[in-house]
């Protein structure tokens, strides 16, 4: 009565729903103000606002002197462009002049020749320009980024160990990779562009004014209004891609969430649906603007001419300065629309830069590099703990160390024991000073810690954990490491070698390094993947040795290894600690018996404390442990190993303290156990996909939109006709300025006309581009939302198997559904449009100029392919800059996210500079390196962007031979060159495509390798029985399983275990022993790799694997909630149509019904993403109904209530006792027992836990695993006769409640 009253009292409605706001101040709100600064101080990061300037806090008045020198020339690059109007305009004048009142062929040639001349100085002049600056850019932006990067790692280095239990190193490595990137695209290559760009739309602007104010003031309102209606236009892509975004983001929530049930296909479809309508929405504004743009330059044509026209008959102007206007004004509005892509950079680039000086510019509490503090003369090593309090910043609600006092004098081994959790490894923590104390002192020789130098603190002591991290060098270089900061640090290669030979001795490992090929010159792999446990263990602990420290940390250093390495790591541990003071965490205790001091720690607190002989006198808990892990040791050196019998040759190599795992550097021969014949590495075949195949899946995705697709496909094509066509008019109105004044009627009337159908098609091309774009992106949308349904579909047919993989996480495969389906858009839609678009104006410029001047034609037709070619190296180009500078520091970054992601190693190893020493000269060599190629592509880039003007000097040049022969005339002229030549410039956009095709390529072949994956245990699959009249007798015969991901790890070695209907079975056992794994196959998430599962005397892999998973439900420890109401997430228990009753009913069985009853909405209370509006304990509840609601023959339980506080432990207990009755449950626990007087010895504490409500002490049978076998069965009385395994487990669980 009292449990369930205080649990209803702990879930009001408010609480449940309402999340604070503050919620991570509230944290510290119980503290005293003292202890909360204390604790904020060790993880606060405080914002700082940036500018695009600071992005260049590191620039040099060297930097600064060659980005001005970059700056002038992208500012002179981009006045050449609208020179070329001038020319152009020159050019025209000449044309008109030679024409119109019979000028000399002496004069029109000379003329000719002066003005191509300038072309080709303007080319030329370009050339060097662009290539000047892009390669100073591109060098100074590798340059300081790099500094940045060098800031950034040294800042985040000397942090504070709180800093990265807040942090975590992925996120520096994101840091550190992607957000630099975007710093250095920010201060690079594309400065330039935007200078050039900007330059050429004011000169545009400068040349226009000069030439003839009035007409340029008449055309600057078609700038006004291109974009007034572009910024008009944007709010409604801003507006729809945020809605897109948000769709697309919950989807993702959902897509992360699920991975598991057939049915939420349809919830994520509603959301990709929200995206697929709102990015429609987006694609037609932006087929407005695009539209609108094009209409634009078509009626600023209309308009110049039409208005040019009256000017020149009028005598205001000549025609050359109506040319050179109008030219000036496309090229200016043409410039700054480009302008905007790459604006973008920047703004992601200063977005970038304010979490990384964030970082660089925070001064830790402890800092590492400071040079403050007292540096003792000698160390002695006595340690003392004086009222310390402790509570870790990240885990504010728990305090972990209480008024401590512990006593430790120089020269003497002292050993911590105590369940986890206790403060062993805090304490450990405290004196290598990673973290701050709230209270109390911590002494070194009677000199307070926190007074001392950080760094020379650390190099006095030297640690070894459970988990050495060994870095991806020699094995040399590792033990050298533990030279920082002792005399030797600079010492000679020999010196050096002589006192790691004789670490390696003391450490044991020095037997194992001369059988390597390499010995000490061995490379231990990334991490040590290389070594064996045995093996790294030595290795660290010789690099603890080699510095001779006064101080040694040793925080379980065997814990993880197997019986004969531990001996072997224990001996040298042994020796390491002799003349020092030692400090040991053990989980053995056989391997502290002969500590000086052996302290019994439980929830922060000293028990116990003496040697071993005082403490075993006491027969208090430490005596009772060291009984119960006799009794074990006795019981468990009669067991038989893992079928593996070891050569002659291993044995002796094991003698001598060799453990002869290292992998592709030592190989021994063995005989294989049953599990490893059967296991099979995970092997994944690539099969390689063409171009084609892509277009088919494509195609074949896009079937029903064919019409959407056939109109697109036609207006692209009329699109594309503009160019060729407006280069008639162009020609026409030209040939009308060369009329003689007499005649300016009729030259005004045939300007009008065309100026007239300039408009209409200006009218074509907007209804043309805006249905076009329009079809093309419902086409691509749908395209995309049915490629990310099929794959969820296709993702959630994968057995387990399959998200075991690395690869496979649920972010990659989140990152996949949302990037590849997106990707793929590069192949079709806006892009597939823009190269129909493209291909037509160049076919149809080509056709076109070959029958009105098919000499003109040829010749330039002939430069096509360098125009289109130069457009495409151009985008090229740009984008291979951003690939190689991602590249260029992949190897770099891979080095600091190993030493971010190892940074208590780093720490206690003061190796920080080192750290940032060498990742300095990576980056240095990178940016010498990459020099050369920069220059390179530098210069190709300025070819591409210099050759056009060349190549229209080539036109004019020729052109004018043909007209002072009179063969063409002037209207000839312009509609040869101007289709051909400007067309193809115009199609040498279509290459600013590129990335996205290349990247739709890679995406299609992703998606189609994801429809060719075909799951061993097929969720689709119709194959097999379905089970009838289900009993629900289970049964495991000698199965052996290793998991696909780690074939070298056997984890059930021939379990055999049979459960009866409707009994009540617990498994029991040490973490990694096989019991999760045992529930895993019961569900059949997996295969065995040998033996049998059976349900009711028939293997489980006979029937097909839906109808059998029907009759199982499963609760884990942590439950999965979706976002939904609560009547949503128990209805998903199965697949049938459940009626209100039937939920509430099983609501009232799962203990909840209740509760949920007194929420304002009953069960449509939302949940909250992965449930996080609910307490523990009310998932867990709500997930008991879910399991129920499907009516299971087999209940699976897995840790259910392991992280539960003993109050809600207490309810849902209650529940699942409920749940079990009458059907067959397996129940996994953590905790054996809800023991609850501590004061009584543990004998009677053992008797009295069988009356407590308990998971396990009212199973039918209790199956005690160990190495993947059943280890011993039985009762709970049974099992606490035996006095083995179980009975341990049930004393350190004691203590740990002591």
């Amino acid at each position: 009565m009292s449990s369930s009253f205080a649990d209803s009292s702990k879930e009001k409605p408010d609480a449940v729903l309402a999340v604070p706001a503050a919620a991570e101040e509230d944290l510290m709100a119980h503290l005293p103000e003292h202890e909360a600064a204390i604790l904020r101080a060790q993880i606060e990061v405080k914002p700082v606002p940036v500018s695009y300037l600071k992005l260049f806090r590191y620039a040099t008045p060297l930097d600064i002197f060659l980005l001005v020198v970059a700056h002038l020339c992208a500012i002179a690059a981009g006045a050449a462009l609208p020179l070329m109007s001038i020319v152009m305009g020159s050019l025209t004048k000449t044309f008109t002049d030679y024409f119109s009142y019979n000028g000399s062929p002496t004069e029109f040639s000379h003329a000719i020749s002066k003005n191509t001349l300038y072309l080709v100085y303007i080319g030329i002049a370009t050339f060097a320009l662009i290539a000047i600056e892009t390669a100073i850019n591109i060098d100074r932006g590798e340059v300081l980024s790099s500094r940045i990067r060098e800031h950034y790692l040294a800042a985040t280095l000397r942090q504070n160990v709180a800093y990265f239990d807040k942090l975590g190193s992925g996120e520096i490595t994101t840091r550190i990779t992607a957000d630099t990137n975007l710093i250095q695209e920010g201060i690079s290559e594309k400065v330039g562009i935007i200078i050039v760009g900007l330059s050429t739309f004011v000169t545009a602007l400068i040349v226009g004014f000069i030439k003839s104010w009035k007409l340029t003031l008449i055309l600057f309102a078609i700038t006004v209004a291109v974009f007034s209606g572009m910024s008009f236009a944007s709010r409604f892509m801003i507006k729809y891609s945020l809605q897109s975004l948000n769709g697309a983001s919950v989807g993702s929530t959902i897509v992360e969430e699920v991975f598991s049930s057939d049915r939420l296909t349809g919830s994520y479809d509603t959301f990709l649906a929200i995206t697929e309508k709102a990015s429609i929405k987006q694609e037609a504004a932006m087929g407005c603007i695009i539209s609108y743009l094009w209409m634009c330059i078509y009626c600023n044509y209309a308009l110049g001419f039409w208005q040019g026209s009256h000017f020149v008959s009028d005598g205001s102007i000549g025609v050359n300065a109506v040319i050179t206007v109008l030219m000036s004004m496309l090229l200016g509005n043409f410039a700054l629309s480009q302008v905007a892509p790459h604006a973008r950079s920047i703004t992601e680039a200063v977005a970038a830069a304010s979490k990384i000086f964030a970082t660089i510019d925070r001064v830790p509490i402890i800092d590492s590099t400071s040079e403050e503090g007292v540096i003792l003369e000698t160390v002695k090593g006595d340690i003392e703990l004086k009222d310390v309090k402790f509570i870790y910043p990240s885990r504010p609600d728990v305090t972990v160390l209480d008024k401590m006092n512990l006593k430790i004098p120089a020269g003497h081994t002292v050993a911590l024991v105590g369940a986890s959790g206790s403060g062993k490894s805090t304490i450990i923590g405290i004196i290598e000073r990673f973290y701050e104390i709230l209270g109390g002192e911590v002494t070194i020789d009677g000199h307070d810690i926190s007074e001392l130098n950080t760094k020379w603190l650390r190099q006095q002591i030297s640690l070894v954990s459970q988990e050495p991290t060994l870095f991806g060098c020699s094995i040399y270089e590792n033990i050298a490491h533990g030279l920082i900061g002792s005399p030797y640090e600079n010492a000679s290669d020999d010196v050096k070698r002589k006192l790691i030979i004789e670490a390696c001795e003391t450490a044991n490992a020095w037997s194992f390094i001369q059988t390597l090929p390499e010995g000490l010159d061995t490379n231990v792999g990334e991490r040590g993947f290389l070594m064996s446990g045995g093996q790294k263990q030595r290795i660290a602990i010789a690099r603890a040795m080699v510095g001779n420290p006064k101080i040694l940390l040793l925080d379980e250093a065997t814990s993880a290894l197997d019986t004969k390495s531990e001996g072997v790591v224990q001996e040298a541990l042994d020796r390491a600690a002799r003349d020092r003071t030692t400090i040991v965490i053990a989980h053995r205790l056989s391997t502290i018996k002969d500590a000086d001091l052996i302290v019994v720690m439980s929830e922060g607190v000293i028990v116990e404390q003496g040697t071993h002989n005082e403490l075993l006198d006491k027969q208090g808990i430490y005596a009772s442990l060291v009984e119960n892990q006799k009794i074990e040791k006795r019981k468990s050196g009669d067991k038989e190993s893992d079928a593996q019998i070891s050569t002659e040759s291993e044995e002796k190599k094991l003698e001598m303290g060799e453990d002869t795992r290292i992998l592709d550097l030592v190989r021994s021969k063995t005989t294989q156990s049953i599990s490893s014949a059967n296991a099979r590495p995970l092997e994944v075949i690539e099969k390689k996909h063409s171009f084609t195949s892509s277009i088919k899946m494509i195609a074949r995705f896009n079937k029903p939109e064919v019409t959407y697709t056939v109109f697109g496909i036609v207006f692209a094509i009329i699109n594309g006709l503009g160019y060729p066509v407006q280069a008639v008019f162009f020609g026409k109105c030209v040939g009308a300025f060369q009329a003689l004044p007499s005649q300016y009627g009729h030259m005004r009337s045939q300007v009008r006309l065309y100026a007239g159908l300039y408009f209409m098609l200006a009218c074509v091309e907007f209804i043309a581009y805006l249905i076009s774009l329009l079809s093309l992106a419902i086409a691509s949308k749908k395209l995309v939302r049915r490629i990310r349904l099929e794959s969820f579909r296709q993702i959630l047919r994968q057995d387990i198997s399959y998200f075991d993989r690395d690869e496979n996480t649920t972010g990659a495969l989140t990152s996949t559904l949302s990037t590849d389906a997106q990707n793929v858009e590069g192949l079709s839609g806006a892009t597939f449009g823009q190269i129909l678009n493209s291909a037509t104006t160049v076919v149809a410029g080509l056709i076109m100029s070959i029958a009105i001047g098919w000499k003109l034609g040829l010749v330039c037709g002939a430069c096509v392919p360098i125009v289109v070619g130069s457009g495409y190296l151009r985008f090229h180009l740009l984008a291979k800059f951003q690939q190689r500078a991602k590249k260029a520091y992949e190897s770099s970054a891979s080095y600091a996210c190993e030493a971010a992601s190892a940074i208590r190693t780093v720490t206690s190893l003061t190796r920080e500079a080192d750290v940032y020493g060498k990742y300095k000269r990576e980056l240095d060599a990178q940016i010498k390196d990459s020099r050369i190629a920069t220059l390179r592509s530098s210069l190709l880039y300025g070819i591409s962007q210099g050759v056009s003007f060349l190549i229209s000097a080539l036109g004019f040049w020729y052109g004018s031979t043909l007209l002072k022969t009179h063969e063409y005339s002037t209207v000839q002229f312009f509609i040869v060159f101007i289709s051909v030549i400007f067309g193809s410039q115009s199609a040498g956009v279509i290459f600013a495509f590129a990335p996205d095709m290349g990247k739709a390529k890679q995406a299609s072949r992703n998606i189609l390798r994801l429809f060719e994956s075909v799951p061993l245990i097929d969720s689709w699959s119709t194959a097999g029985a379905t089970p009838q009249d289900v009993i629900g007798d289970i049964e495991f015969r000698d199965v052996h399983f290793r998991y696909p991901t780690r074939p070298e790890v056997p984890v059930l070695r021939g379990l055999d275990l049979t459960i009866k209907s409707g009994q009540y079975v617990a498994l029991v056992g040490s973490s990694g022993c096989g019991k999760s794994t045992a529930v895993g196959l019961i569900e059949s998430f997996y295969l065995p790799s040998h033996g049998q599962i059976l349900l009711d005397g028939q293997s489980i892999h006979d029937f097909n694997v839906n109808a059998y998973r029907e009759y199982i439900a499963l609760v884990q420890q942590e439950p999965v909630l979706y976002a939904g109401s609560i009547k949503y997430n128990i209805s998903l228990g199965t697949s049938r149509n459940v009626t209100d009753e039937e939920i509430f009913e099983v609501a009232r069985e799962a203990n909840i019904h209740d509760f949920i009853m007194s929420l304002p909405d009953g069960y449509d209370t939302l949940c909250g993403s992965k449930g996080a509006l609910l307490s523990g304990g009310q998932k867990q509840r709500v997930a008991i109904a879910r399991a129920l609601i499907r009516q299971p023959k087999i209940l699976l339980l897995d840790e259910a209530t392991s992280a539960l506080d003993s109050e809600s432990e207490k309810v849902v207990q209650e529940a699942l006792d409920k749940a079990a009755k009458g059907r067959t449950t397996v129940a996994v626990a953590h905790r054996l027992s809800t023991i609850q007087n501590v004061s009584y010895p543990l004998q009677k504490i053992f008797e009295e836990s069988a009356a407590n409500t308990s998971l396990i002490v009212k199973a039918d049978v209790i199956y005690v695993f160990e190495n993947g076998k059943v280890l011993e069965s039985g009762t709970h009385q049974q099992l606490l006769a035996n006095r083995s395994k179980y009975y341990e487990l049930v004393q350190l669980q004691a203590l740990e409640r002591n």
